[in-house]
Formats: C-alpha cells, sequence, structure tokens
C-alpha cells in the first residue's frame, strides 16, 4: 500500500479539482456560441439624461434607465458608448 499524508493528498485532490476546472473554462471560453464578445453591442445602453451605460436585453426599441428613471430611445446615428471587458 501507498503511504500518502493527508497534506499531500489534500494538496493532489486541489490541485486536481482546479486543474479540470482551469481546463473546462479554457475550453469552453474559446467556443463559437461566446464568440469571444463579452456583451453584444445591441444590449448596451447609454442614458441620455445622466449618461450612465447599461444593459438591457428585453428592449429593441424604447428602455428604461435604472438609474434615472428616464426613458431612452434606440438611435443608430449616435455611436454608442463602447464596453471594454
Amino acid at each position: 500500500m501507498i503511504a500518502l499524508e493527508f497534506s499531500v493528498a489534500a494538496a493532489l485532490y486541489l490541485s486536481l479539482v482546479t486543474g479540470i476546472f482551469f481546463f473546462y473554462w479554457i475550453f469552453f471560453d474559446r467556443s463559437p456560441a461566446s464568440g469571444g464578445e463579452p456583451t453584444a453591442d445591441k444590449y448596451v445602453w447609454q442614458c441620455s439624461i445622466c449618461t450612465y451605460c447599461y444593459i438591457d436585453s428585453r428592449h429593441s426599441a424604447v428602455s428604461v434607465c435604472p438609474r434615472c428613471g428616464s426613458y431612452n430611445k434606440r438611435q443608430d446615428s449616435i455611436p454608442q458608448k463602447e464596453v471594454k471587458g
């Protein structure tokens, strides 16, 4: 039988579990479903009153700002603020 101390066994177990999660994360992070982009531009809104940037995926034409409560209309001619991940 192999003699193994508890601390060594615990370290090996934690290393193995951490390694599995790391490789799982790397594999699924590069999948085509994620697209490599944190958020699509069509979900990012910028309030015209308080200039707060927020994400709203439920509305496509008009959205309500969560900070000040004002209504914002989607305008394609005005460039939206770029969100960096």
